[in-house]
């Protein structure tokens, strides 16, 4: 993983983030692929009501300390030259982006296997909670699919 302390950005990611850490990765040319995983907030339905928005939160030290972990295993077992993890926190509007996961490697192999690995994980075992944002102005907490 890089030397990055905290995985979390308030808020959704943008795009200018995202492109930022493609350009970085760019000087390190013994790496011969890269894959991106970009979670996005879905405007699922249900009951007549739309999902407008999911407000994230999280037990951050954990949090950060189990993606760390992740992220190690996943370099670990692959080969990977780096992972980098990012995860909103606060309010992120559905159609925008909530998780990116960003993973390098000198082979496409590794690198498909690896980012795999991480999602996964991160799904599972990630202590970070969603509280769904209903059109009707209620909200429920979100079950991770």
């Amino acid at each position: 993983m890089s030397t990055q302390t905290s995985i979390f950005q308030n808020g959704a990611i943008s795009p200018e983030f995202i492109a930022k850490c493609i350009t970085e990765l760019q000087s390190q040319i013994r790496v011969g692929g890269h894959d991106i995983f970009l979670g996005q907030v879905r405007a699922d339905e249900k009951e007549g009501k739309k999902v407008g928005a999911i407000v994230y939160t999280a037990y951050e030290e954990m949090a950060n300390k189990k993606a760390h972990e992740i992220a190690e295993k996943a370099v670990a077992d692959h080969g990977l030259s780096s992972l980098q993890i990012y995860h909103s926190l606060g309010e992120v509007k559905a159609g925008e982006i909530c998780l990116f996961v960003f993973a390098s490697a000198p082979h496409r192999k590794e690198v498909f296997v690896g980012l795999n690995q991480a999602v996964e994980a991160l799904k599972a075992e990630l202590p970070v909670f969603g509280k769904e944002v209903w059109s009707d102005a209620s909200s429920t907490w979100k079950v991770n699919q």
